[in-house]
């Protein structure tokens, strides 16, 4: 879809210096208000499913850093993206204040709040094009930053990572984990039956445990930091790991705490969807799908990590018993319920029913059956 860049659109502003939870408050036709450097693939999903009419982005939606997919999926899907060349909009808004945006000038009323630069289809792809060709420096400096880490967190490859005595069982069975990543709810939606038919552990990294929740299960244990998931997701009676970082920061703890829930805690390197892979795996499970996880480049650069080597890490301990949910979808055939075979006798026995009816001989004969059955049974 084409959009001028003189395009005029208005409605309430919404503001939220982080994306993943500004876009739980959004609705149909707002404006949203974020402060996202390098918008990524994601986030920019998340803004077009809740329906906004405009980003006003308060940091440059790609640096040119890597070809990030943010700001193509936003124009392309028709959203008005303007950069604008500061965070004062932040101290000149309040939230729900109604906008309208001219262009790249932002207004209120008659008055001018700020001046951006108009992010339109043709110069995102251009710029998209130019950065994967240019991806060889930024796989040189990914690929640096994350040998430099890998003996901060080589804890994570060595086993000596501490873990409590957990209520889910893992022992001899598959595990699902959904991170709220890249076609998370698509590929979830895609392992329905698989969930039905195999019935793993259900693990959710904060907030893919929402969306395990739309699709009409339960989490068996939810993992991370608890910024994502809702506080009806939390108390869906999930078990809850909070994952505390070599530092002694626990993000979660405060949070749990204020809403009277109990928690365990798991000190740990890396990334909490990394925290939830080993934990499935030390327990005992057979296999880990995922779901939402990081599986090729780009995708690593769009999550934008420090290094991102416990990734690395974690995908070489587990080894075979990790699998992509996508080759999951496209291999498992589920097995058929009961309604099917329910359908097919009721339907055979009602097929009966008409030829016994139809037909003298054999009504006789169900008929002198029927009188043996009621003095076998003493119904006479």
């Amino acid at each position: 879809m084409a959009v001028a860049v003189d395009r005029a659109v208005s409605g309430p502003a919404r503001l939220g210096r982080r994306t993943k939870v500004l876009v739980k408050t959004l609705a149909p036709g707002a404006i949203a208000v974020l402060d996202h450097r390098d918008l990524d693939r994601v986030s920019a999903e998340d803004l077009i499913t809740a329906g906004v009419v405009a980003v006003l982005n308060c940091s440059q939606s790609s640096t040119g850093a890597y070809p990030n997919m943010g700001p193509l999926l936003l124009v392309q899907a028709g959203v008005h993206l303007v950069d604008l060349p500061d965070s004062e909009l932040f101290a000149e808004l309040k939230d729900g204040e109604p906008l309208s945006v001219r262009g790249g000038d932002v207004l209120r009323g008659t008055k001018l709040l700020a001046s951006g630069t108009v992010r339109d289809p043709e110069s995102v792809r251009a710029a998209t094009d130019e950065r994967r060709r240019e991806i060889g420096d930024a796989l040189e400096a990914f690929a640096q930053n994350t040998i430099e880490h890998m003996l901060e967190e080589r804890e994570l490859l060595s086993g000596r990572i501490e873990l409590p005595r957990f209520d889910t069982d893992f022992r001899d069975r598959p595990a699902l984990i959904v991170v709220r990543g890249v076609d998370h709810q698509k590929d979830l939606r895609a392992l329905r039956p698989y969930i039905r038919d195999v019935k793993p552990a259900l693990l959710a990294v904060d907030g893919g445990a929402n969306a395990i929740i739309d699709e009409g299960f339960k989490p068996d244990m939810i993992v991370g930091d608890m910024d994502s998931a809702t506080e009806a997701t939390l108390r869906c009676g999930a078990e809850l790991v909070v994952h505390a970082y070599p530092d002694g920061r626990a993000p979660g703890r405060d949070h749990l705490e204020k809403l009277k829930l109990p928690y365990k805690l798991v000190p740990a390197p890396g990334t909490s969807q990394d925290v939830a892979m080993l934990i499935a795996a030390e327990k005992g499970a057979e296999l880990i799908v995922s779901v939402g996880s990081q599986f090729n480049l780009v995708e690593f650069l769009d999550k934008n990590r420090r290094g991102m080597a416990s990734t690395f890490l974690t995908r070489l301990r587990l080894g075979e018993i990790l699998i992509d949910a996508k080759g999951v979808s496209r291999l498992y055939r589920p097995r058929p319920g009961t309604a099917p075979l329910v359908s097919v006798v009721l339907a055979g026995l009602l097929c009966l029913i008409v030829v016994v009816a139809l037909t003298p001989a054999l009504r006789d004969v169900a008929e002198l059956l029927w009188l043996k059955l009621e003095v076998l049974t003493g119904l006479e």
